[in-house]
């Protein structure tokens, strides 16, 4: 099978269940395996239709006569796995684009393939044409996000800085790690690096942090199985601001996933300190137990039930308690392209009711003095601010603490609330930490 082929496949059904692309591309391969260059030619297609839909949509519909929602999903696709090749991949000769698309749509009726070589053609025939329609598509359009989403960009953020936020979402993604102190100095870890000629840049606020600019495997990079570093971007690892300073004490992750930051506490907090953790699924329980073994952190003792669940017989009170709660995923489009089209009005409502119930589960489980830090990898007030708000005037035994912190991240910071955004170079992300009053 080809590359178009398992392009086309991965576009069809990604759109049909809704899936996150990545992992419908690595069933796909499963299914269908393909050569090292062809897999990143898929991928690369894949994602490139993603990126720009809104561009490629406009330009078929210039050049087509059939409206894009009468167009079967299986030659529409076909058609942007085309139009991505001609405009926007030079290195792709027009008629290689045009005629290997068309061979990799697989069966179709001879009149459906017939239309679909017709636009392509007329479309190679005339690429400056095609690229000027461009210049005529509305400036909301051109950002290649869902309407919805930019009018809630400019309706949080302002004009300037919507259109900043989209443009850093259709970046590539960059590959950022959080030296693992227990096993390498990053100065052991810059000279390993140095040693294979890979490049990279220091992190910009965190000196344990640094981002791989060579195209490089994960696994490929030194001290993987040893446990040197771990995959965390900037502002992930800013988290650790909210629970510095801790002396000992006991803390839980709430919703404890792959362990990403659960080993960001171990780091984080002293050794006298404990952590507990909370994760459901048997999936990621598995990964997490994996994940810290390589990163050799304390015994982390995991239970594995929903929080709601572990809130309603513990008799252990925290002095602190993570909630990395689940979210929209808006603040990391760039790495999860297909989120902006996956998602609605309707989930961040949806996203947000389960956010609040979180909170007000964790929030007797907090001892008097104690906190709750909430984290969300969403650029949305209605994940964030407004939860917070919501469970503030719901528990006034609470109020908002916020951390100390360098006046480098001053940016980030507003109203006691961290939150980063795509166009500052880091990923979204949003944290409040909530600190439980002692009583009188």
């Amino acid at each position: 099978m080809s590359s178009r082929t398992v392009a086309i496949k991965t576009l069809v059904e990604q759109q049909r269940t809704g899936k996150p692309i990545d992992l419908v591309f690595e069933k796909m391969l499963t299914k269908h395996p393909l050569s090292s260059q062809d897999r990143q030619l898929a991928m690369a297609i894949s994602l490139g239709v993603i990126r720009r839909r809104n561009e490629i949509d406009f330009v078929i519909s210039s050049f087509s006569s059939t409206p894009l929602d009468k167009i079967r999903i299986e030659v529409l696709a076909g058609l942007r796995v085309g139009v991505m090749q001609l405009l926007f991949m030079d290195r792709i000769p027009p008629s290689a684009a045009v005629n290997e698309t068309i061979i990799g749509v697989g069966k179709q009726p001879p009149w459906l393939k017939g239309f679909m070589n017709g636009v392509l053609r007329e479309i190679s025939r005339h690429l400056t044409k095609a690229h000027n329609i461009l210049t005529t598509l509305s400036k909301q359009k051109g950002t290649n996000h869902p309407g919805w989403l930019v009018d809630q960009y400019i309706k949080q953020f302002g004009k300037e800085t919507a259109f900043a936020i989209c443009e850093a979402n259709n970046e590539l993604p960059t590959l950022t790690l959080r030296i693992n102190p227990r096993h390498c100095s990053m100065e052991a870890f810059i000279q390993a690096l140095q040693a294979q000629d890979i490049i990279f840049r220091p992190g910009i606020f965190n000196p344990l942090a640094v981002t791989i600019l060579s195209p490089v495997k994960v696994e490929d990079l030194p001290g993987f199985k040893e446990g040197w570093f771990y995959i965390q971007d900037e502002a992930a690892q800013l988290i650790a601001l909210f629970f510095g300073g801790s002396a000992g004490g006991l803390f839980l992750d709430a919703c404890a996933g792959l362990g990403g930051k659960t080993i960001l506490l171990d780091q984080t907090l002293d050794d006298q300190a404990a952590i507990h953790a909370v994760e459901p699924h048997k999936e990621r329980q598995t990964l997490f137990h994996e994940n810290l073994a390589r990163c050799t952190s304390r015994d982390v003792p995991l239970f594995s039930e929903s929080l709601a669940d572990y809130a309603g017989h513990c008799q252990t009170q925290y002095d602190g308690i993570l909630i990395d709660s689940p979210c929209s995923g808006l603040g990391v489009i760039r790495r999860h392209p297909d989120i902006r089209w996956n998602r609605t009005m309707k989930d961040l409502n949806q996203f947000s009711t389960t956010q609040k119930n979180l909170l007000h589960q964790a929030a007797p489980l907090v001892r008097e003095g104690g906190f709750m830090v909430y984290v969300t990898c969403s650029t949305s007030v209605i994940e964030n601010e407004q939860v917070i708000e919501t469970f503030l005037g719901r528990h006034p035994e609470f109020s908002l603490d916020q951390p100390e912190y360098d006046t480098s991240l001053q940016p980030f910071f507003t109203s006691g609330y961290l939150q980063t955004l795509p166009h500052q170079g880091l990923d979204g992300f949003f944290a409040a930490r909530l600190r439980k009053k002692t009583s009188v």
